[in-house]
């Protein structure tokens, strides 16, 4: 009898266990395995309008996306890479620290700017001479994760400077770049 009773518990302690996991991870896919969505593509298609949800915002390790349907699925972000949103900007900016996606709005709308980003060694990571803002006056990156870079950004004569770091407990929405 007790050893039937010690054999029926184990299976009730290892299906609730089961359905704890099954929940914790409902909504949650992981970069990296075969059926994880391709954040940056879904970052991207979000950010061009291709892609309508809800909400989506993007912090240092997660993008977290609302459908219509008011159902919330969580992405982990890749582990080498961090997103980076700029929104220069001359005479108007909001404060922000998680960038959303489908709520922040820069001042500069589909506009080009010249684009330099060097690491802490000097070494130029990136120049663009023509890399263009959104619609929603944002310009989108992925830089190397824990590291820190000088950003330059200059248009029309106008240039905006500041240096920018990429680990965990950073900022992924900018808009403290004011041209001048």
């Amino acid at each position: 009898m007790k050893k039937t009773m010690w054999i029926m518990t184990s299976i009730v302690v290892v299906m609730v266990l089961g359905t704890y996991l099954v929940a914790i991870n409902t909504g949650r896919e992981e970069a990296g395995t075969e059926n994880a969505t391709n954040v940056r593509t879904l970052v991207e298609d979000i950010s061009t309008g291709k892609e309508s949800p809800v909400s989506a915002s993007i912090d240092a390790k997660q993008l977290i996306v609302t459908d219509q349907d008011k159902h919330t699925t969580t992405y982990d972000l890749p582990q080498d890479e961090f997103f980076l949103s700029i929104a220069p900007y001359v005479t108007q900016t909001h404060p922000c620290a998680i960038h959303s996606l489908t709520g922040c709005q820069g001042e500069m709308i589909n506009e080009e700017f010249s684009v330099t980003i060097h690491d802490s060694e000097g070494h130029t990571f990136m120049k663009e001479s023509a890399m263009k803002s959104g619609a929603n006056g944002f310009m989108d990156m992925w830089l190397p994760r824990d590291r820190t870079y000088l950003i330059r950004v200059v248009h029309h004569g106008k240039v905006a400077e500041t240096q920018l770091s990429t680990y965990d407990k950073d900022n992924t929405c900018i808009t403290t770049m004011q041209l001048s």
